[in-house]
């Protein structure tokens, strides 16, 4: 059995990050035909066309290591009703120059997450907009906004609640199994 490598993007900065704590956890509970790379974002600097001649040693970074992937998975909360704008800016670093989107071909699945009652239907949807033209096929179903996340986890940042962890891994086994049909 073929391992995949998934560039896991957390979509937040904050250390104890809920989106953190849900991609490590999924790492935890892929299959072993997944390795999930769980990748943070504070060190990609802002985008700015004019660097693009000589872009910067993390642009490249990040671009390197989402061509050699096999798909990507973006854990995000949300903000404002949107996507972080770290998150934004690295899809900009990444599907850049223009034609040449280290995305492009990827398969891409999307985990939204949130401490409220929503679960991140906005910055999902709005990675659902921005994606097309710039990557692979998105994974439609199932859909996974996780609301209510704040007790989810434990001190340890280890997964404690079952209904989370059974969405979880229902969905990384979904995504398994869209990986395997878009590296065939």
């Amino acid at each position: 059995m073929a391992t995949y490598t998934i560039v896991t993007i957390v979509g937040s900065l904050r250390k104890e990050s809920f989106s953190l704590k849900i991609a490590n956890a999924l790492a935890r509970l892929a299959p072993p035909s997944l390795k999930l790379d769980v990748t943070t974002l504070e060190n990609i600097s802002f985008f700015n066309q004019d660097l693009e001649a000589a872009p910067p040693a993390d642009w490249l970074a990040l671009r390197d290591k989402l061509q050699k992937s096999n798909g990507v998975l973006f854990v995000t909360p949300e903000y404002n009703r949107s996507i972080p704008g770290v998150l934004k800016n690295a899809i900009d670093v990444a599907s850049r120059p223009y034609g040449k989107s280290s995305f492009l071909g990827k398969p891409v699945g999307i985990v939204g997450n949130s401490p409220g009652a929503l679960g991140g239907v906005s910055a999902v949807k709005h990675l659902q907009n921005i994606l097309p033209g710039i990557s692979g096929p998105i994974l439609g179903q199932p859909e996974v906004y996780l609301n209510g996340v704040g007790d989810a986890f434990n001190d340890k940042g280890e997964l404690v609640r079952e209904a989370v962890q059974k969405v979880l891994q229902q969905y990384v086994d979904a995504f398994a199994a869209f990986i395997e049909k878009h590296n065939r």
